[in-house]
């Protein structure tokens, strides 16, 4: 950001003195002239204070510079940290707002947890390998751009070498042929040009990014850098999410201009109808996909340990008293509020976060199998061959995908795409929701289903095991431990442990993401009798677990 022309004095312009200001101070979050600067380092209370120059300051990230040091309510400072709402604290906001926290930790020993960890390095490195994996996007796009002038080149050169020993009624044919050489070849040329554009765009974004992220770590205050390595995280996450959709899509994918011409041309010109035809072949690009890396090395306080998770019971769904329920799934919307999908009356029933029942959202024909959350108060509910797109607020339905003669069982959607398991068919179906494209991934017999970070889990009821795919149906890893019996609903939180409810056994257990460890966390002592199905609200960190019997709520508990 550029420096403005002139800064004032903090201290000064309180007196409606205007002097020139030279320092920034981190703590007092002041500007400070000469003869204020000299003053405030004789104090024994700021002679300590970190400061930086006015200039310095202005290179700083908006952001960073938005963060502060004192709470804007209380004009305290911070001193306390809730982990809950993952907020710095004052004494007087734990008085107000957070009372009934129980993960309130003091401020410095968390900044000290930042400071001493991994995240800063390995953040650092992140933001490198991104380039370069940009400049090699680029580079192959570029190649291609080549190598498809190089084919249209060729291609030309072969319809004129044959052009030479035919007939001169055949020059129509020819010219037709080119044409529609020159058509598909200029549909080819600015795809690329422009995804081209939009990737050097990107690499640009992250330039930026990376010099914010070096001013930053140089002259940010640990809260500053705190809040700002969430911030750069983020936008990381974005980038690289986006470069991982481009190489999972179809965009990248080897498109070759062909010609291919008649073999008869020489003996029997005239029988011969047309001069070749233009075609595509499409390839996947041979970028290595390594973008990926595992979310859980950037979390700036450590990661649970599976010990360590111990849910405690929140509360119950209270159904109302004249309904008799048989749940097939259960869902946590972004604002805690719950779905359950009942079988019986073949209701889409809606709970307030505190338990109460709120109202029906949708009664259906068919009866109702799972249900997932899409985005933007839409829900997604499948049924004996199909899924149903719901508007929760209007109550109504907005879409509806056919799958005639087809069991859909599980959902799962991450907004941008929808998977849907069909285990009779041993299939699972990806479906693009902007264009409603399909993609069959055949030979995966899984019956629950759960879509995280653009991975497939599910678990098969029949032989006790759990899997994971990519998007593609690439198999990553198969799971089967002793503890695992009979699992249907599959569920994830966010430091990527697995948590699978085995129905007969009366449990929920729970396996760490290298799948080193495996326990049970709920059983039949907590109330599991006979659960079906589990989700997981990642920022709530809420855990919605419900019964397969009549007359059992759901039981909500906190991770």
């Amino acid at each position: 950001m550029a420096s403005p022309s002139k800064d004032f004095c903090t201290l000064c312009k309180e007196k409606d003195v205007t002097s020139d200001a030279v320092t920034w101070c981190l703590e007092c979050e002041v500007l400070l002239c000469i003869d204020c600067e000299k003053h405030h380092t004789k104090l024994r209370s700021s002679k300590d204070h970190k400061t930086i120059s006015s200039e310095r300051y202005h290179e700083l990230p908006s952001f960073i510079k938005g963060t502060s040091n004192m709470c804007k309510i209380h004009d305290r400072k911070f001193e306390l940290y809730c982990s809950f709402h993952v907020c710095a604290c004052c004494v007087n906001c734990v008085t107000d707002e957070h009372q009934t926290c129980q993960t309130i930790k003091p401020l410095s020993d968390i900044l000290k947890q930042v400071t001493s960890s991994d995240a800063v390095p390995l953040l650092e490195k992140e933001l490198k390998d991104l380039e370069k994996h940009i400049e090699e996007i680029k580079d192959y796009l570029r190649n291609r751009i080549n190598i498809n002038a190089m084919q249209k080149t060729e291609a030309i050169q072969n319809i004129q070498a044959m052009r030479k020993s035919i007939d001169d009624h055949l020059n129509q044919l020819e010219q037709e042929l080119l044409k529609d050489l020159e058509i598909e070849h200029s549909k080819l040329k600015p795809e690329i040009e422009t995804l081209l554009h939009e990737v050097d765009r990107r690499a640009k974004q992250i330039k930026k990014l990376q010099n914010d992220f070096e001013n930053m770590t140089k002259y940010a205050t640990e809260l500053q850098t705190y809040i700002g390595l969430k911030e750069i995280k983020n936008i990381t996450s974005q980038e690289r999410n986006y470069f991982n959709d481009l190489k999972r899509g179809f965009n990248l994918n080897e498109r070759n201009l062909h010609v291919t011409t008649s073999p008869d041309l020489a003996s029997i010109l005239h029988d011969v109808k047309s001069f070749g035809e233009i075609t595509i072949d499409t390839y996947p690009c041979n970028v290595q996909e390594n973008l990926e890396r595992k979310d859980q090395a950037l979390y700036l306080v450590p990661d649970p340990t599976i010990d360590q998770i111990k849910p405690s019971f929140s509360n119950k769904l209270n159904v109302p008293l004249e309904r008799s329920l048989r749940i097939a799934d259960c869902c946590i919307l972004p604002d805690c509020n719950y779905l359950i999908v009942d079988s019986v009356s073949k209701d889409l029933l809606l709970f307030k976060n505190n338990g109460t029942f709120i109202r029906t959202v949708l009664s259906f024909e068919k009866t109702p199998g799972s249900v997932c959350f899409v985005k933007d108060g839409t829900v997604a509910v499948s049924f004996d061959g199909e899924v149903t797109l719901v508007d929760i607020n209007k109550s109504q339905v907005e879409r509806n995908f056919k799958f005639p003669e087809v069991y859909c069982s599980g959902v799962s959607s991450d907004g941008h795409v929808l998977v849907i398991s069909m285990p009779y068919e041993k299939n699972v179906i990806v479906m693009n929701l902007l264009d409603e494209s399909k993609q069959n991934l055949e030979g995966i017999y899984v019956n629950y289903i759960s879509l995280v970070k653009g991975y497939i889990y599910g678990t098969n009821f029949f032989n006790n095991t759990v899997k994971c795919y990519t998007l593609r149906g690439e198999l990553l890893w198969i799971f089967k431990h002793e503890n695992i019996d009979k699992p249907t609903g599959i569920a994830l939180d966010k430091h990527g442990f697995i948590y699978v409810v085995c129905r007969i056994s009366n449990k929920i257990v729970v396996f760490s993401p290298d799948r080193k460890s495996c326990r049970t966390i709920l059983n039949h002592d907590n109330g599991m009798k006979a659960p079906q199905s589990i989700d997981i609200d990642m920022k709530s960190e809420l855990m919605l677990i419900s019964s397969s019997k009549e007359d059992l709520d759901p039981l909500l508990f906190k991770l």
